[in-house]
């Protein structure tokens, strides 16, 4: 889900290591599966440089995914 997340976002991967100080490699790497466990302070990098929750990232959480509160 990230990938898609960061796509409708319009940011690059390189773009987001800026954003984060995470390495596009290791962003690289849970993109397409490789890293099975990403660190929980990546992650949280990494949502809140998209503003989404760490959940979206993970699951695809729904409506949060834009940041919006869910009634």
């Amino acid at each position: 889900m990230l990938k898609e997340i960061r796509k409708k976002r319009g940011i690059s991967q390189a773009e987001l290591s800026r954003r984060t100080g995470i390495p596009q490699g290791v962003i690289s790497y849970i993109e397409c599966g490789r890293t099975k466990h990403p660190r929980v302070d990546t992650m949280q990098a990494i949502a809140a440089a998209l503003q989404c929750t760490v959940d979206d990232l993970l699951q695809g959480g729904g409506s949060r995914e834009t940041g919006r509160a869910v009634p």
